[in-house]
């Protein structure tokens, strides 16, 4: 078995109870890794949002010329302004907008773009041109720099699976389903050595990555309460966690989760309705936590898709495109529309072009929040302007 692999076993969790004796997690313990109290907090909406049906432009003739059966109604759609709008499942986030709190990056995408869904979601994830396939994350590279000595829960993954964004060289990071449901045996083998084998040291020191971080996960649900009412819904419980583990002082740079159920060929409508909805919730609750926790400022969310969907209808959806919307909550953000409004007659082979590079947005992250260079790992595109 190789170092990825065994990594990638030893570094989830599934939700059962963890059962490790001492000997495991007598590696160390090592402090909470800070840097100014900043993290960032990524939802990615799996299957390819429909972006134009997100954030609208209900003043372009041609999105309902080429949407004849999914363009929502001028007199639906909310918070109008300079010609677009949001989807009216989408009140609460139109709400934040309004307060200044959350910035809207359009046209957001990159050169060469790739539609099918796993490729996609690994360009993103990388940080990788489209011709360039990286076995690292973008965050797991970075966090292999700014974490010296491997810190288990630099990194939260609040999912069924691990992600490629957070994957590096060091267990830096750990995917959990339940963290409330995390156990660890004591036993009096406190400080049994099994071998001078290096391999060996290695699993030990990975098989007690999982084991540290499952105990830092403990505490800090210990020291945090919930503020508000969430709703039931998957997405909701993950930010509901996310947000007791920052107020718990976890100190971890990133958290990542997800939502499904955005590929909308068919059925647009009332899927794509339900999905927002969720997300409208879910996000209102986690952003009122952390401004009613005055943590709002250190917290940055970023709403993201792995591509948009074609500017025109199959009938009854959408098939897969390019470029879509990207959010931004929090982390004192500028609260503005970044970009111009969709193109929707100057298209390419019938999909939106991307005007900001997504990899521009992780720079501008990984520099005003993170005070890191993001040419360090290997981002060369420059930090977009205006977002902080």
């Amino acid at each position: 078995m190789n170092r990825r692999n065994f990594l990638t076993l030893t570094g989830t969790f599934t939700g059962g109870t963890l059962l490790l004796p001492n000997f495991l997690h007598a590696f160390g313990n090592q402090p909470n890794l800070v840097l100014g109290e900043q993290c960032l907090v990524f939802i990615q909406l799996n299957g390819g949002n429909d972006g134009l049906n997100t954030f609208i432009p209900y003043e372009n003739p041609l999105y309902y010329e080429l949407r004849t059966k999914i363009a929502l109604s001028k007199d639906k759609i909310i918070s109008k302004n300079n010609g677009m709008a949001f989807h009216p499942a989408l009140q609460k986030l139109a709400e934040i907008q309004q307060k200044g709190d959350l910035t809207i990056l359009q046209n957001v995408g990159y050169p060469e773009p790739n539609r099918s869904h796993f490729r996609s979601q690994e360009i993103w994830q990388t940080a990788s041109d489209a011709n360039r396939y990286l076995n690292e994350g973008w965050l797991g590279r970075y966090l292999d720099l700014q974490c010296k000595e491997h810190q288990p829960t630099a990194g939260i993954n609040l999912d069924t699976i691990d992600n490629l964004a957070l994957k590096g060289n060091e267990p830096n990071f750990i995917t959990v389903k339940d963290p409330n449901r995390f156990k660890i045996r004591n036993d009096k083998e406190e400080n049994i050595k099994l071998s001078d084998n290096p391999q060996l040291d290695f699993v030990r020191k990975i098989a007690n990555s999982v084991s540290e971080g499952s105990a830092e996960i403990q505490q800090a649900l210990t020291k945090s309460t919930t503020e508000v009412s969430y709703p039931k819904t998957n997405l909701g419980k993950n930010l509901e966690w996310i947000a007791r583990l920052i107020k718990g002082n976890l100190n971890s740079k990133v958290y990542y989760t997800s939502q499904n159920g955005y590929d909308t060929h068919d059925n647009q409508l009332a899927i794509h309705q339900r999905n927002l909805e969720e997300l409208d919730e879910a996000v209102y609750s986690f952003y009122s936590d952390l401004k009613k926790t005055n943590l709002l400022q250190n917290v940055t969310l970023v709403v993201f898709s792995e591509f948009g969907r074609r500017v025109k209808d199959n009938g009854n959806g959408t098939d897969h495109g390019t470029a879509a919307p990207i959010f931004i909550i929090g982390g004192s953000n500028q609260g503005k529309v970044l970009g111009n409004n969709p193109n929707l007659s100057d298209l390419d082979e019938g999909d939106l072009k991307y005007q900001i590079d997504f990899r521009s947005v992780y720079a501008a992250l990984l520099k005003h929040k993170l005070a890191f260079d993001a040419q360090t790992i290997g981002i060369n595109t420059k930090p977009i302007v205006g977002l902080f």
